[in-house]
């Protein structure tokens, strides 16, 4: 069977891009494939959704062209893949007692200090639709830093794990060569050791201090604004390190171009080698990570107490985690289950931590209101720019809020085809991805609907 496949991931790995196929396929291995029943083994339960809608056609297909009867995949997470793609890796949640070995060695042989927390590991990253192709270029700065990815400029929300890989990508680079001096600090630290350095007549040194790494990861990146000399120096360091094809990984809430003061010279350079972004959870994707997190913890959770958190739970994953440890910590003060516990009222996840119910015509009037117009004339036929982007917010809100169905979506704001709705939701969907005036609005409307 280990030969087999073999030559299938061979023959997928001429197909599937380098960085998605490291991704997805380590650790993979053919598990058993009698009477036309394949069975694949994967490391972890988040790796499977990814290969059955994605890659199961071309998976299908390279086990045929190996001689292998194919008329069902079934995709499991194997012992044996589970055990292998952990080993040297950092343990998911190490106490304080319990700092992995591979990260302690590597602080013994380097002092530097890396600011680094060794709970922050690509195995302990749930790789989901909303960041698998920032989990790529992360695998693939790690085989090769400084190189394709540099500067690698990750964007988002707060509570979406910006931090977390960009530290992982730390730990991996360290736990591959110790002798490697990698820096991990927020720009506000930055910013106030760059002023201490000025005021201590020290601003050479502190200088050199950054000259010298090999990798530079900058988190909260937005913080800088109105902070004019320290984005000069900024501008300096990163100048010095990327002519030396040193790693540079900088993390913000929104794209440079839309911090307000920043210098255009510098944001161009932040993204030279692309913008990536890390978007919200969808149902499915929130469904993997409590799995996960339960998987790596080593406790059974009801499916329907996973999906009811999944479908309450609608600002971040930070306050999906929260509400996932506050029921477990809850099921076992009470000996009791977690859908139990559910089922007993003892916790009830809020939308987006609000308890209000609110209905259509809320939302609706909500939004008209916000964007100064009645629900009228929002509601109208009319195709002008700024009543059309209201009309469609409030689509789009009715679908992610109230779970509104399409064709409910329609009698509601006044369209006639669902189709028209499909699109409007579509489109606030993509524009969201780089429009963050457009993020303020949803957010402040959803506050108001709370209220």
């Amino acid at each position: 069977m280990t030969d087999i496949w073999k030559d299938v991931l061979a023959e997928i790995e001429q197909i599937v891009p380098g960085a998605q196929f490291s991704t997805w396929f380590t650790g993979s291995e053919l598990d058993s494939a009698e009477n036309g029943t394949v069975v694949i083994g994967v490391p972890n339960v988040f790796k499977i959704k990814q290969l059955q809608v994605k890659y199961n056609d071309i998976i299908k297909d390279a086990l045929i062209h190996n001689g292998i009867e194919v008329n069902s995949i079934d995709y499991k997470v194997s012992a044996t893949t589970k055990s292998r793609n952990n080993r040297n890796t950092i343990p998911p949640y190490p106490t304080t007692n319990e700092t992995p070995a591979t990260i302690k060695e590597s602080r013994l042989i380097n002092s530097f200090q890396t600011g680094l927390n060794p709970q922050y590991s690509l195995d302990n990253f749930v790789v989901c639709s909303n960041n698998d192709l920032a989990a790529s270029v992360a695998r693939n700065i790690i085989d090769a830093p400084g190189r394709k990815f540099n500067p690698f400029f990750l964007y988002g929300g707060p509570g979406l794990g910006k931090t977390h890989l960009v530290q992982a990508i730390g730990n991996e680079l360290l736990r591959r060569d110790a002798g490697l001096k990698i820096l991990y600090t927020p720009i506000s630290s930055f910013y106030a050791d760059f002023i201490k350095s000025l005021q201590n007549k020290k601003g050479d040194e502190f200088h050199q201090k950054f000259k010298k790494l090999d990798v530079l990861i900058i988190d909260d990146f937005q913080m800088i604004m109105n902070k004019d000399a320290s984005q000069a120096e900024f501008f300096d360091i990163f100048n010095d390190l990327y002519q030396l094809n040193k790693q540079i990984i900088v993390t913000s809430d929104r794209l440079p171009n839309q911090i307000k003061s920043v210098d255009e010279r510098l944001a161009s350079r932040l993204t030279w080698a692309g913008a990536y972004d890390l978007q919200l959870p969808q149902f499915e994707d929130k469904c993997a990570i409590l799995k996960s997190k339960a998987e790596y913890r080593g406790i059974e959770v009801e499916d329907e107490a996973i999906e009811y958190l999944a479908e309450n739970v609608k600002t971040n994953i930070r306050d999906l985690e929260g509400e996932f440890e506050r029921l477990l910590a809850v099921a076992d003060l009470k000996g009791m289950t977690p859908l139990q516990i559910i089922n007993e009222g003892y916790v009830s996840a809020s939308r987006g931590k609000h308890d209000k119910v609110v209905s259509a015509k809320q939302v609706v009037d909500k939004v008209a209101k916000f964007y100064q117009m009645t629900a009228k004339e929002m509601c109208s036929k009319s195709r002008v720019a700024h009543i059309k982007n209201a009309r469609q917010v409030a689509m789009y809100i009715l679908s992610k809020e109230l779970g509104m169905s399409t064709p409910k979506i329609a009698a509601e704001v006044g369209v006639k085809d669902h189709t028209t709705v499909m699109h409007g939701i579509k489109k606030i969907n993509e524009d969201l991805k780089l429009n963050f005036g457009l993020r303020d609005q949803i957010s402040a409307i959803r506050e108001k609907l709370y209220e």
